[in-house]
C-alpha cells in the first residue's frame, strides 16, 4: 500500500486547502479519506439514525495534484481508507500559503502517517523544508463498505439555494436565538428559515429561486412528482450543523441546491467546477 502526490501550482494549493480541507476541517472532528487513482473522497459517516450529520466531497486528483502515485491494498481492491483529523491537515497546509511545492506521501515508521512536506521559498539557493507527520488510521477492506456514496433520498421538495453570504448572516443572527431553525420550501421557488423560541419567532423569506429540473434517466420519480406547487415541505435541524457548512464555503458554489424530505432530512448539494460536496443534516423531531 503505497501513496505520494505533489502540488506545485500556488493556484491549486490555496484551492485545495483553504477552500476544501479548511471547510471539511469545519465540519467534520474526524474523516474518512478514501484515495482511488482518478480521486480523494472525504467522507463523513456519522449515523443519521442518531442525529449525526453526515458528507461526501468527492473531487478529481488531475485538477489539483502534477503528481500522483498510489497502490491500493490489493490489484483487484486499487483504494486506500485512512481515517485522519482534517483540522491537522488545515494545520500544516496553513504554512504552505507562499511554498514552492507541497509532497503528502503515506509512512509507516512508528504507526502509519500521512507526511506533509512543505518545501519553502529561502534567501540562499538551497530551499527550507518543514515537515508534518499527520497521524492516520488505515480501515481495513471488510470495514469500506461503511463509506460508501450516500443515496439521495426521495426528497419532497429541492430547490436553489440563495446566496451562501446572505443566507449565512440570516442564519449567524438567528443561532443567538434558538438552537433549532426549520428550513421549509415549495417547488415555486419560495424559501423560508424559521426559528421559534420562547419570546421571539423570526422568519425570512426567499423568493424566486428556482427549482431543480429532477427528471431521471430511468424514469422514477421523486416524492415531488404530481406535489402541489405553492405547499411546503420543511425540517427542524440543528442550526450549528448548518452554520458549520455555511461558515466553511470561502467560495460561492457554481450551484448550491437544498433538497427536503419533510420532517426526515435535509440535503444539500454544494458543486464548483472540480469538487462537489453533499452534506445530509437529519430532522429534529
Amino acid at each position: 500500500m503505497r501513496f505520494r502526490a505533489k502540488i506545485v501550482d500556488l493556484a491549486c494549493l490555496n484551492h485545495f486547502s483553504r477552500d476544501i480541507i479548511s471547510t471539511i476541517a469545519k465540519l467534520a472532528k474526524t474523516c474518512i479519506l478514501r484515495l482511488t487513482l482518478s480521486k480523494l473522497y472525504f467522507i463523513l459517516s456519522d449515523k443519521v439514525a442518531n442525529g449525526g450529520a453526515s458528507m461526501w466531497c468527492e473531487l478529481s486528483q488531475g485538477n489539483f495534484f502534477d503528481e500522483f502515485q498510489m497502490e491500493g491494498v490489493a490489484a483487484e481492491h486499487n483504494e486506500i481508507y485512512l481515517e485522519f483529523v482534517p483540522e491537522n491537515l488545515w494545520r500544516a497546509l496553513k504554512t504552505a500559503q507562499s511554498a514552492k511545492a507541497v509532497k503528502i506521501k503515506l509512512t509507516n515508521k512508528h504507526c502509519p502517517c500521512l507526511r506533509v512536506a512543505v518545501e519553502l521559498p529561502s534567501v540562499s539557493s538551497s530551499s527550507r523544508i518543514v515537515t508534518h507527520d499527520i497521524p492516520v488510521g488505515v480501515i481495513p477492506r471488510r470495514m469500506w463498505n461503511d463509506f460508501r456514496e450516500p443515496s439521495v433520498p426521495d426528497f419532497d421538495v429541492s430547490i436553489y439555494l440563495p446566496v451562501l453570504k446572505t443566507m449565512k448572516s440570516v442564519v449567524e443572527r438567528m443561532k443567538n436565538l434558538s438552537n433549532f431553525i426549520v428550513i421549509e420550501a415549495n417547488l415555486s421557488g419560495e424559501m423560508n428559515l424559521k426559528i421559534e423560541a420562547d419570546l421571539v419567532s423570526v422568519t425570512t423569506h426567499f423568493k424566486d429561486l428556482g427549482n431543480p429540473p429532477w427528471a431521471s434517466e430511468d424514469g422514477c420519480q421523486s416524492s415531488a412528482q404530481g406535489r402541489d406547487l405553492e405547499s411546503m415541505a420543511e425540517a427542524c435541524i440543528d442550526i450549528k450543523k448548518l452554520q458549520q457548512l455555511l461558515a466553511g464555503q470561502q467560495v460561492n458554489p457554481t450551484k448550491a441546491l437544498c433538497n427536503i424530505v419533510h420532517k426526515r432530512i435535509v440535503h444539500f448539494i454544494l458543486l464548483h467546477e472540480e469538487v462537489s460536496l453533499q452534506y445530509f443534516i437529519p430532522a429534529i423531531a
